[in-house]
């Protein structure tokens, strides 16, 4: 598991700016956001600290405790500096905006179309050798997964009356894509009356929440399940999406922070999920008209190449992603890609895809607007509906 500092986010961080000394002379100096958000970063990634940088994380983390606190419990002057840190923070804010406006194109090639070159020394394409396709070998591995999944009754026996659950995990942007996802599959025909697809993706639980086996997430995943009528033992196929908040390190490192988090996940899906045999995976959609510091580009474009990375580790045999019992303990699902959903701009790429400033919420071009939503799941039906490793179960027989 990845080791981790007592804030997994810098969403707290990010209230820190130029707090001033009224919490009193252990906290004589001001915290820095940015400074602190770095040295969380470096730890999360395994780097070593000095102790001044120790001891800054550590005076950092005791002040967001004194923020947690009520407010009748603080004086006026800790009150009083709370409201300079959030005029702090709108500033920081304001800077990035001014420093990244909106862009119609940032230049970047998409993975499926950069199969024959490279990304800051990176080869490109979904899966090794540069190529958008799985090797025959893994996909044939993948098929007899494919095999396995069947309708189960709550306890995971074969039944045919049973159900195959689709479940969505991930944060906001995959929860309103899902959703919309969800309604067009509902109004589509041929669907297997078998299937029951439900939504476990959450607003604001980013990669490091799913990570972590006792996070929260996972409670109210599972009441998701009991209000659909199914349980864990039915969960058969999952679609992942995922990134990191407010990204700061440079590539390849954050993509390769984020590739841990989701080894993390497929593990503690693997373990929460007995007849799990299926990962889909798709990475972020175009974040160059992004006016915050949530996931803009390149970060959103750059963490294709964690799924890239996490799939070709299992590829090439890594033992953490194991996913064939009669090799040696599970792991993991059978993992691949889903729809590769990044585009740049309007600019697109070379099967047409596009993405208008007005396929993103105007307040923060981070987040799809209707739609943005309606393009990924257009993208999703056509992928569940027609891939090889997908069509046996997601369709009627």
């Amino acid at each position: 598991m990845i080791r981790r500092v007592a804030v997994r986010t810098v969403a707290s961080a990010v209230m820190l700016v130029l707090l001033v000394p009224a919490f009193g002379t252990s906290q004589s100096q001001g915290i820095d956001a940015k400074r602190f958000s770095e040295l969380q970063r470096k730890q999360q990634i395994g780097r070593e600290l000095t102790p001044e940088e120790t001891a800054y994380i550590e005076r950092a983390l005791r002040v967001i405790e004194l923020m947690s606190q009520p407010r009748e419990n603080l004086t006026p002057a800790q009150l009083q500096s709370i409201q300079a840190a959030r005029e702090a923070v709108q500033k920081w804010n304001q800077d990035f905006r001014n420093e990244n406006p909106p862009r119609e194109s940032t230049g970047l090639v998409p993975l499926t179309d950069l199969a024959g070159g490279q990304h800051k020394g990176i080869q490109g394409g979904l899966y090794p050798g540069g190529r958008n396709r799985p090797p025959d070998e893994h996909f044939q591995a993948g098929m007899r997964q494919v095999g396995l999944v069947t309708p189960r009754n709550e306890s995971g026996d074969p039944v045919s009356d049973g159900k195959i659950v689709l479940l969505s995990v991930g944060m906001s942007n995959t929860t309103m894509e899902f959703g919309a996802f969800q309604e067009m599959a509902d109004a589509a025909e041929g669907l297997n009356p078998n299937l029951v697809i439900v939504d476990g993706a959450q607003g604001g639980q980013a990669a490091d929440v799913t990570a972590d086996a006792e996070a929260r997430y996972w409670e109210v995943l599972d009441e998701r399940l009991g209000e659909a009528g199914v349980s864990r033992a039915q969960v058969q196929a999952v679609w992942i999406k995922q990134a990191t908040i407010r990204p700061l390190l440079p590539f390849p490192d954050e993509a390769k922070l984020l590739q841990r988090y989701l080894v993390d996940t497929v593990h503690v899906l693997a373990d929460r999920f007995p007849n799990l045999r299926l990962a889909y995976f798709s990475s972020r959609i175009y974040a160059g008209y992004a006016t915050s510091r949530l996931n803009p580009e390149p970060h959103a474009y750059e963490s294709g190449f964690a799924v890239k990375w996490l799939i070709a580790d299992q590829i090439e045999g890594d033992p953490d992603l194991s996913y064939d019992q009669e090799r040696g303990p599970a792991r993991s699902p059978w993992l691949a890609w889903g729809p590769y959903l990044w585009a740049d701009g309007t600019k697109g790429r070379s099967d047409g895809l596009k993405y208008a400033v007005t396929d993103l919420r105007s307040d923060d071009g981070t987040h799809p607007s209707a739609t943005g939503m309606q393009i990924v799941a257009t993208q999703l039906l056509d992928f569940f509906s027609s891939d090889p490793t997908t069509r046996p179960w997601f369709m009627a027989r």
